[in-house]
């Protein structure tokens, strides 16, 4: 796990660029073990390295034997064992352990199709200085991510957004089609940042860069894969087998891990899968609040770990932790994206961090096998969400702001883009096969979109933030591909969901722990709005010159009054302090880290 960034540009421009140490600085949280550069000609790649696998030799840049070849990754190969005997049996020799460098041989033996031959969480940088041309990657879910921004002399790329700003000419600018999608989804989809000219590389997208320009393609889709049908002794068979070749992959490590542990079922499956690989007791990590309003994960956690005689670990915080905690949330998620559950991830991996690099995590077991209540939403109800938004079969109708007044809320230059912040999800439905179910096109639409942009945005930027490499491995995407392509009525049996996962599971795990009410990271927000912080809230929010450009302040006003007086507009509220804070770190400030514990108010004041 690791920060890459890097450029391709013209050699007879003369714009200054940002050195390739200036890059490693800004990256320096997701590597702090070590970093490494080359500049060759018009090509710049920067590496800041956590040491995970071959500490001693995986040096990045990796070159090929004959220098011709040079890559930056981050992230792990999981399959590296394998593809390493298979290059080694078409006669190309290796100079280290490293997971990464296969990538080198594999592009070299299978062409512009490599990835075809990759599994793992990876993006990357590889030059082929022969032919002059960069290639960046991006993994199949987009576990992990990467930005680009083109400028008229070329093209720059970073794992994080905010290593882009250094890049942008002048103060950087708001994109308001992307901030009218955070404010509507809490957070932005497909290329689309909130900030012009930086967009994401895609999730299984391959970008190559030359002199003529850059050419995307992507490289996989997960109806590639076959869809057979199946029962459930059949589905059982195969999903054992694979499962096991899963976890075995992903527990290659040289450092120890450990596990985030919920006491939910994609945690707990986690925790038993992964202590049949482990000699020592697994360390495993949970979050609880003090307040009793708030759903509490720590029995349910406690419970499991016993089970399985883990090395436990809880931290209990209480809302004023939580506040002072979120400046730092915000910066280290990099993009504008209001999870919730970022505080307590943030929290998690900072105590992990203490005694590993490597930490596991559940995300995608409800996304992948169908376990979200929206999956099981009656159909008369779909029906009649449909009416007002067409195209999705009544999901993903709803945006955070519906229920305001946007014409009063918003200036005109943003509240013209708030009626088309469901294009992505719109698109990602009928980009799915027409012979798919509307289960399956619901699961598809939150892998393209909520997935990438959201939960593994949480994961991968709390986590190395703290100098934590997370992995998960229901997000295989061989696993994504069997749990798509799973008959519906072995995900969804009337109010129940995650059906296969859960029936599996019960050789393993007790049936109260499978069957119980689903719990999740919770944070107290419509606690927190009232009173005196609702109203520290308020004069940040008009003292945001951030707010104050895309917001009206007598609409601000209304909207604060109309929360007070008992209107459910805590999730707004939210989303709109959480823009203030991001723009006032980011647009406003240097962009440096603010203190773990700061008051976000101090901000303003």
């Amino acid at each position: 796990m690791c920060g890459i960034a890097g450029w391709f540009v013209s050699e007879s421009d003369a714009w200054e660029r940002p050195s390739l140490e200036h890059l490693c600085t800004a990256l320096r949280h997701r590597g702090p073990d070590d970093r490494g550069f080359l500049s060759d000609g018009p090509v710049g790649l920067a590496h800041t390295r956590l040491a995970i696998i071959d500490p001693a030799g995986g040096k990045q840049p990796l070159y090929s034997n004959d220098r011709q070849l040079a890559l930056v990754v981050n992230g792990e190969i999981y399959n590296h064992v394998e593809l390493r005997k298979r290059l080694q049996t078409l006669g190309y020799h290796f100079s280290t352990r490293s997971d990464c460098e296969p990538l080198l041989y594999a592009y070299r033996e299978y062409g512009d199709q490599f990835l075809n031959h990759v599994e793992g969480m990876f993006a990357f940088a590889l030059y082929d200085s022969v032919r002059s041309r960069l290639l960046l990657g991006r993994d199949r879910l987009g576990i992990k991510p990467l930005f680009v921004a083109s400028r008229k002399n070329g093209l720059y790329f970073a794992s994080e957004m905010k290593v882009l700003f250094s890049v942008c000419p002048g103060r950087p600018v708001i994109n308001p089609e992307g901030l009218a999608q955070y404010f509507q989804s809490g957070f932005t989809n497909g290329r689309t940042t909130v900030v012009e000219g930086i967009e994401r590389v895609l999730p299984g997208e391959m970008l190559i860069i030359d002199r003529d320009g850059t050419n995307r393609s992507s490289y996989w889709k997960p109806w590639q894969a076959e869809n057979p049908p199946i029962d459930f002794t059949m589905a059982e068979e195969r999903f054992e087998a694979l499962i096991d070749v899963i976890v075995r992959q992903h527990v290659r490590s040289d450092v120890p891990f450990g596990l985030f542990l919920s006491g939910g079922v994609d945690s707990s499956i986690l925790l038993a899968l992964l202590s049949r690989h482990t000699e020592e007791p697994l360390h495993t990590y949970s979050v609880g609040f003090a307040a009793r309003s708030v759903g509490d994960e720590l029995p349910s956690a406690r419970a499991v770990s016993q089970a399985f005689d883990s090395v436990h670990t809880e931290i209990t915080v209480d809302s004023t932790t939580l506040l002072r905690r979120l400046p730092f949330s915000i910066w280290a998620a990099d993009e504008l994206m209001a999870d919730y559950a970022n505080i307590p991830t943030s929290l998690l991996a900072e105590r992990a961090q203490k005694d590993l690099k490597v930490i596991f995590s559940g995300e995608g077991g409800d996304e992948v096998f169908a376990g979200y209540g929206r999956y099981r939403m009656p159909q008369v109800k779909r029906w009649i969400r449909a009416l007002g938004a067409p195209g999705t079969r009544g999901f993903r109708t709803r945006g955070i702001f519906d229920g305001v007044r946007s014409d009063k809320l918003f200036r005109p230059e943003l509240s013209s883009k708030l009626l088309r912040w469901r294009a992505p999800f719109l698109e990602a439905w009928h980009e799915a096969p027409n012979s798919w179910s509307t289960l399956q096109h619901m699961q598809y639409v939150d892998l393209r979109t909520w997935l990438p942009n959201d939960l593994l945005v949480k994961v991968d930027r709390m986590l190395m933030s703290c100098g934590v490499e997370g992995r998960v491995p229901f997000l295989d995407h061989r696993l994504v591909e069997f749990g798509l392509t799973l008959p519906d009525k072995l995900k969804v049996d009337g109010r129940s969901g995650k059906v296969f996962l859960k029936r599996w599971a019960e050789r393993i795990l007790p049936k109260q722990q499978l069957w119980g009410r689903k719990r999740g990271f919770t944070v107290p927000v419509q606690e927190w709005l009232v009173g005196g912080t609702l109203d520290r809230v308020e004069r940040a929010l008009l003292a945001s010159s951030g707010v104050r450009e895309w917001c009206r302040p007598d609409g601000l006003r209304q909207l604060v009054a109309a929360h007070r007086h008992g209107g459910h507009y805590a999730i707004p509220l939210w989303l709109l302090f959480h823009f203030a804070l991001w723009y006032r770190l980011f647009f406003e400030g240097e962009g440096g880290a603010p203190s773990p514990d700061q008051d976000p108010f101090d901000l303003f004041e």
